[in-house]
């Protein structure tokens, strides 16, 4: 069988899909990965995976661009006698899968982690395309031979309420899963670091619906009181989205002294051992895998009660839930886990239990192929996870 995996960056596909891709090779499918070019193609490539760069560009309106991908994409699937196609994110499950329907392909997968910037944003922009977008999923995701796989069950609801598919060809998966064999707690880590500064980090994408100034407010609040806090921001500008926080914004926090920027970090375990606790501010999720990372690694996180993030955290019992868009709010709950060293052991214990009972990419990805198999057969064997 041949499985196509498309994403709107080859990041994704390394970070996120790279476990599934690694599980379907070794029950003997061929796997084909697709995304725009970048510097974790080639890293794809060097794991043995065929991957091909798409000639999109995730921020384009141009018609004559988007007819273009589309037929790309359709060519693709043709000349590759593809199976499946499975397409994360808004743009790529609409075109992947409105390609697959126009070659015949027999069956699709689609993944939407969150409904994305067209449906979160009340730019202008954003409001004049969620008409058109709605319309194009309808065709895109909908189905006998298709299956929409979504994170959190709110967005399962919105999904139903907004008429987008049948609801029974909805499956709910909690993200892409996390590795609980390499995030991984570190007691002898967190007895170092409990003699310094108080750490707290956020790992996201640098968008402003992350909750980034108000993360930047909470610092300036807990510093202005005296604390011993340090706050760090883990992650990169991501300048194909439209929500993507200017980087002379970024370097003015530092300058202010505000924050520490770390950038893109790649040992993301060795940092969440190095800090006390795990912050995101989202304004909405898809479910968050920076948090379940977190989590899993026995730290205590805080984040918003909105779709995706209340879906990992359940209030008091392991991890803190404040509302959205409230500074003042994330600053209390901050300063609240800084007082209580009891606390902060009993929400990291819990959460770590809750990652290895729901979100082990082990569960995911088996459940992935699980639905796969509702659709194809053979069907894929069962995951058999190997430690990396």
């Amino acid at each position: 069988m041949k499985i196509l995996l498309f994403a709107n960056t080859d990041w994704y596909l390394f970070n996120f899909r790279r476990s599934l891709a690694e599980a379907l090779r070794s029950a003997g499918h061929e796997i084909l990965l697709i995304s725009p070019s970048g510097p974790y193609g080639e890293r794809l490539q060097d794991l043995g995976f065929r991957w091909l760069p798409a000639p999109m560009d995730r921020r384009s309106l141009n018609p004559l661009r988007e007819t273009a991908l589309l037929l790309w994409l359709w060519r693709l699937v043709r000349k590759e006698n593809v199976d499946l196609v499975h397409g994360f994110t808004i743009k790529c499950a609409i075109y992947g899968s409105l390609a697959a329907r126009l070659a015949r392909v027999p069956a699709r997968v689609n993944a939407v982690a969150g409904m994305g910037y067209v449906f979160t944003s009340q730019q202008p922009l954003a409001r004049l395309l969620r008409p058109i977008v709605r319309l194009l999923m309808r065709l895109a995701l909908d189905g006998e031979d298709a299956r929409l796989i979504l994170q959190n069950p709110d967005d399962v609801s919105l999904f139903e309420q907004a008429r987008l598919i049948q609801p029974g060809r909805v499956r709910l998966i909690p993200g892409s899963g996390v590795d609980c064999s390499r995030f991984v707690p570190s007691a002898a880590t967190r007895c170092d670091i409990d003699s310094g500064p108080f750490r707290v980090v956020l790992p996201a994408r640098l968008l402003w619906d992350k909750g980034i100034a108000e993360y930047v407010q909470a610092a300036r609040l807990l510093r202005a009181e005296g604390l011993p806090v340090e706050f760090l921001l883990a992650g990169a500008p991501d300048v194909g989205n439209p929500a993507s926080v200017p980087l002379p914004a970024i370097q003015g926090w530092v300058e202010e002294g505000v924050l520490q920027w770390l950038g893109h970090v790649e040992d993301m375990p060795a940092l969440f051992q190095s800090v006390h606790v795990a912050v995101l501010p989202s304004y909405r999720e898809g479910l968050p895998k920076g948090l379940i990372e977190a989590a899993a690694c026995a730290l205590p996180v805080i984040t918003t009660d909105v779709p995706g993030c209340r879906t990992v955290v359940t209030h008091i019992v392991d991890g803190l839930l404040i509302p959205a868009r409230d500074a003042r709010a994330l600053a209390q709950a901050v300063k609240q886990l800084i007082e209580d060293r009891e606390l902060r052991e009993k929400l990291g214990a819990a959460a770590r239990k809750k990652v290895l009972e729901e979100f082990d990419e082990r569960i995911v990805v088996e459940k992935t192929m699980g639905v796969y198999a509702e659709l194809l057969q053979p069907a894929p064997t069962e995951y058999a996870h190997e430690s990396k």
